[in-house]
């Protein structure tokens, strides 16, 4: 779970993950374009390959090739864990 934490406390990867959400199965070259126009965010190739390395270590991330294409794909399945140890209680929702 210290993984998960980690991987969700950097805003560049945060942003990974919501343009993922919002279109799944993304290149590199897609997500540096959305990350730039988008959010502002310019960092390198490398860096953002650096940050997907570590969305996907946490299991929040899945790729898959296709030729010389490597696509993304978002899993938010490790975020039940951490939904279902620290449940919100009824009153609060």
């Amino acid at each position: 779970m210290t993984d998960i934490f980690s991987a969700l406390a950097d805003s560049t990867r945060r942003a990974l993950l919501d343009e993922l959400a919002d279109r799944d199965g993304q290149t590199l070259f897609e997500l540096c374009a959305k990350l730039a126009t988008k959010h502002g965010i310019s960092s390198s190739r490398q860096a953002i390959t650096q940050h997907l390395g570590m969305l996907e270590a946490a299991g929040l991330v899945t790729t898959r090739r296709a030729g010389r294409y490597k696509f993304h794909h978002a899993d938010f399945t490790p975020l039940r864990a951490v939904s279902e140890r620290w449940p919100i209680p009824q009153e609060n929702r």
